[in-house]
């Protein structure tokens, strides 16, 4: 029988156990990564603002729009390549039948978030050692600023899969430079199709600046590595250029001059900020694994692997992004890199008070995620009840007994693992997406019908439909947000004019966004109001349609 043995890194050897059970925590990581991917993708309608372009491009495409160049409707100008959203499309056109055109577009993810944990998972094994590619992959699912865009309609999910996959090549290089080579210029290729320039310069700048800075990577076998790559990727994106160049030059002309004027940010500072929160638990193991290794960052392959990506990212993502926090998917590839290496490496206070924090915070979530869904469900207690009605516009809720169920099983899962799991610095990751697996599944099962209800739309534009006359020639808009022009047009096809004041008024109908604290603007005599609505639990913005 093989034996391994288990350094506690505090000047003790452990007992020599048997190497057993490596099946079972493989079998029960992938049981845990398809939870977390596959709850959240289906049940709730659009939410914006990062569903309302993804959901309008699919539509766009299944109505019968150009595959080449696809756009929202009533856009201009195109923003992204058409990849993710022709992938979307088609899933939304298999499982269109059984779904919501919505949610079968949103299963996609699944797809493109295997690939994601699957190359974090090798590349943790890659540069460090057999097992801590599980490691990877559980600070990966636990990272809190992962959890909505994986679950989200938008390409930022595609873009995060090709620089996942490229980080991973060039991790490989060193040891299989030609399969290396392949996968990135696949990785260079499919990210450039599918978010555009941004994974490209990521990708390019940190390969060619390992070779200018680090001689470790000055070498004919990374040349050839880099050259092959580059001849691999060139087809891909020469492809999409020439043919959306041939038959849309008016259009290629305005996304080439967006491009191109497009990195006039200034957003390095607020990038840094969020990572604390953001990249959390990978942030604070990094940054241990930096302090351990700070003798070796300038002179082994991996940390000037990690380093160059991190910086190559931070250098372009901060000139050439708006500060959201959805721009900052690509720094969680290094950051989770350098934790999974790391954790091994923890002192036993500090592994251990990261379990128990955990422990509690989820805990904690768990315990009042059920609270308020008993409230919601029984009616007691009656004043959180009559909060949570507030919050959400929910005011009828009806007991769904699989989603119970799953919620019941999830949360007996939780308790067993933190009740009965052995106390290692491995397990503290662990334990960590497990509880983060649990908050989040909660939230999707027992809560999703109230967040749909806040967030959703669909009632709001529904029932403005109603109301419209029969027969009408256009409709006006005045201060309508993008998320909800695009909304609306999902909802009820509609496309409406924007005009900027009063005196451009030209239709029979006139729509109007009202924001909080804003007066409303009404038209001048010989208008009526016909109709005024929001959300349920919306306090910030209404909707007011007048008739001519």
């Amino acid at each position: 029988m093989r034996f391994q043995l288990d350094h506690d890194w505090q000047g003790n050897m452990s007992t020599p156990r048997a190497r057993v059970g490596d099946e079972v925590k493989t079998q029960l990581l992938l049981l845990l990564c398809a939870i977390w991917v596959v709850l959240g993708l289906f049940g709730h309608a659009p939410w914006k603002p990062l569903e309302t372009t993804g959901i309008s491009i699919v539509k766009t495409i299944i109505d019968g729009g150009n595959l080449i160049a696809p756009l929202a409707s009533g856009e201009p100008s195109l923003e992204l390549p058409p990849l993710y959203y022709l992938s979307a499309a088609g899933s939304a056109t298999v499982l269109g039948s059984w779904l919501p055109l919505h949610d079968a577009a949103r299963l996609i993810n699944i797809l493109w978030m295997t690939i994601i944990l699957l190359v974090v998972g090798m590349t943790g094994r890659e540069l460090w050692s057999r097992g801590v590619g599980r490691q990877s992959v559980f600070i990966m699912i636990g990272c809190i600023g992962l959890v909505v865009s994986a679950h989200s309609l938008g390409a930022e999910i595609a873009g995060l899969a090709s620089v996942s996959s490229g980080f991973y090549a060039l991790a490989l290089s060193k040891r299989r430079p030609w399969r290396a080579s392949g996968l990135f210029g696949l990785a260079m290729g499919l990210g450039f199709l599918s978010y555009g320039i941004m994974p490209l310069l990521i990708l390019i700048s940190t390969a060619l600046s390992l070779p200018i800075f680090f001689k470790a990577w000055r070498s004919i076998s990374f040349t050839k590595f880099l050259s092959t790559a580059l001849l691999i990727s060139t087809p891909l994106i020469g492809a999409w250029l020439f043919i959306f160049h041939y038959y849309y030059p008016i259009l290629f002309a305005k996304w080439l001059s967006l491009n191109l004027s497009g990195f006039n940010f200034h957003n390095h500072q607020y990038f840094l900020k969020i990572l604390v929160w953001y990249s959390w638990p990978a942030f604070p193991l990094a940054l241990w694994g930096l302090w351990r290794y700070r003798q070796q960052l300038l002179s082994k392959p991996k940390f000037q692997l990690m380093i160059a990506f991190f910086f190559c990212s931070l250098f372009f993502i901060g000139f050439g992004a708006p500060a959201k926090d959805v721009s900052a998917l690509p720094f969680l590839i290094p950051l989770v890199a350098m934790a999974a290496g790391s954790v091994e490496h923890l002192k036993r206070g500090a592994a251990s008070a990261l379990n128990w924090f955990g422990v509690i915070l989820f805990g904690l979530i768990g315990f009042l995620i059920w609270l308020g869904w008993i409230a919601m469900t029984t009616g007691y207690p009656t004043r959180i009840k009559e909060r949570m009605q507030f919050l959400s516009g929910a005011y009828d809720t009806s007991f769904n007994w699989l989603t119970f169920l799953v919620a019941v099983a999830i949360s007996i899962i939780w308790v067993l693992v933190c009740v009965r799991a052995k106390q290692t610095n491995r397990s503290t990751v662990s334990n960590w997406a497990m509880g983060f697996t649990f908050g989040w599944s909660l939230l999707m099962t027992l809560w999703l019908p109230m967040l749909d209800s806040a967030r959703s739309y669909q009632p709001v534009f529904t029932s403005m439909q109603k109301t419209i006359p029969n027969t009408y020639h256009c409709i006006n808009s005045l201060n309508l947000g993008q998320p909800q022009r695009l909304l609306l047009n999902y909802y009820t096809e509609i496309k409406l004019k924007p005009v900027t004041n009063l005196q451009q008024l030209s239709c029979d109908l006139y729509l109007i966004q009202t924001a909080k604290n804003k007066e409303r603007v009404p038209p001048k005599q010989g208008w009526k109001l016909i109709w005024h609505g929001k959300r349920a639990a919306d306090r910030k913005e209404s909707f007011s349609l007048y008739e001519r």
